[in-house]
């Protein structure tokens, strides 16, 4: 065989058991630093989430105002929209962090087990990067899905569970 078609050959140390592969070492690494930077924002959105209902007079005022750009206006979208999500993420802020947390530990889990090479771990993976989606349109409402940054979000966890899926060949246990 050629250096080339090893690529897609499990690697065997000397006492012949299966290591990690250099693709599935790096997508661990970058979901380990995607589930600290996740951790991050979901804390930052519970203990923020009374500062922006309080602040909701201030951000309708601004929007109706003359002084806001129009490409801004477009950027956040609906006034009421807007409110009626500040509104619900503050009414719902307890269960949404908890869910999110569960999410946390279930990417970081599973990642963890498909370091080890262990198939379960692409399960719990791929649970953890839906059930905030799934949250959010529970707790908050299909309008929660309005947003740019929630179309990346939606884009990334999909690219992350299709490169895991190809490392899947990989997990052997």
């Amino acid at each position: 065989m050629t250096q080339d078609n090893n690529a897609d050959v499990l690697q065997y140390d000397n006492n012949n058991t299966p290591t990690l592969s250099s693709g599935l070492n790096v997508l661990t690494i970058l979901t380990f630093i995607g589930c600290a930077i996740q951790l991050l924002g979901s804390l930052w959105t519970f203990f923020n989430a009374k500062k922006s209902y309080d602040g909701i007079d201030k951000l309708t005022e601004q929007m109706n105002s003359g002084n806001m750009p129009g490409w801004a206006k477009r950027m956040m979208g609906d006034p009421e929209t807007m409110i009626a999500m500040i509104k619900k993420t503050y009414e719902n802020r307890i269960p949404i962090v908890l869910l999110s947390l569960v999410a946390i530990a279930l990417c970081f889990y599973g990642a963890l087990q498909m370091r080890k090479l262990k198939k379960q771990g692409f399960l719990l993976y791929t649970i953890g990067e839906v059930l905030p989606f799934l949250t959010q349109f529970l707790f908050i409402g299909a309008f929660a899905f309005t947003g740019v940054s929630m179309y990346v979000g939606i884009g990334l966890a999909l690219l992350f569970i299709l490169l895991y899926s190809m490392q899947r060949k990989n997990l052997v246990y």
